[in-house]
């Protein structure tokens, strides 16, 4: 079960960064012991994603932290990835279900609202991500902020983790624990912070993890 710390590695250009430079990063969001560590690269093709994902991997097996790649089922699968996280507008839940390697592979689904989250743990996703929680600069297109109130709705209507992400501080992680969700998905609090990996860990803290 996911619980605690989400860790998302996100990388903003068109290429990668320098092994050395992204391994670097990685390794400090997985001394954290988060949950599971997510490749976010938006602006990156699959090709260069791919060869990323399976550069990650190694330090992720050897951490024990699953590694998952950001909306890519095909890359996440040519690269031995652990999973995907999909948004509404990738791949379709069912067809990824088909597609996926094993029972071991997560499907991570992104939601916005009450009825999309019913739909995924309807259709056998094995985790949700719900939010934007609050108002975020990490996502250009994000939908409007949700509130914890729906968050908890959503907590209590469905019996999958549900992952809290969008513009959670360590201000606020406490009160987004609080709703019943079983992680939090943080990356500019983490990214920003002066120690990332003290700031992680209190992430990780406040779900008990």
């Amino acid at each position: 079960m996911l619980r605690g710390y989400y860790a998302i590695l996100n990388l903003q250009g068109e290429v990668p960064e320098e092994a050395a430079v992204l391994l670097a990063r990685a390794e400090e969001r997985l001394a954290a012991r988060p949950a599971c560590l997510q490749l976010r690269a938006k602006c990156m093709g699959a090709a260069d994603l791919g060869r990323t994902a399976a550069l990650l991997l190694p330090t992720c097996r050897a951490a024990g932290v699953p590694l998952l790649v950001n909306d890519r089922l095909d890359v996440a699968l040519a690269a031995g990835a652990d999973g995907v996280h999909l948004g509404q507008d990738d791949l379709p839940l069912c067809d990824a279900l088909r597609m996926r390697a094993s029972q071991r592979f997560i499907i991570g689904v992104s939601t916005h609202d009450l009825a999309q989250a019913q739909a995924a743990s309807r259709d056998g996703a094995d985790y949700i991500g719900f939010g934007p929680i609050f108002a975020t600069q990490s996502k250009a297109d994000a939908e409007e902020a949700v509130g914890l109130a729906r968050l908890r709705e959503v907590c209590a209507a469905i019996s999958l983790p549900v992952v809290a992400i969008g513009g959670i501080t360590l201000a606020t992680v406490g009160a987004v624990a609080a709703t019943g969700a079983s992680a939090a998905a943080i990356i500019a609090a983490i990214d920003q912070a002066r120690d990332p990996v003290a700031a992680a860990r209190r992430v990780a803290q406040a779900f008990g993890a």
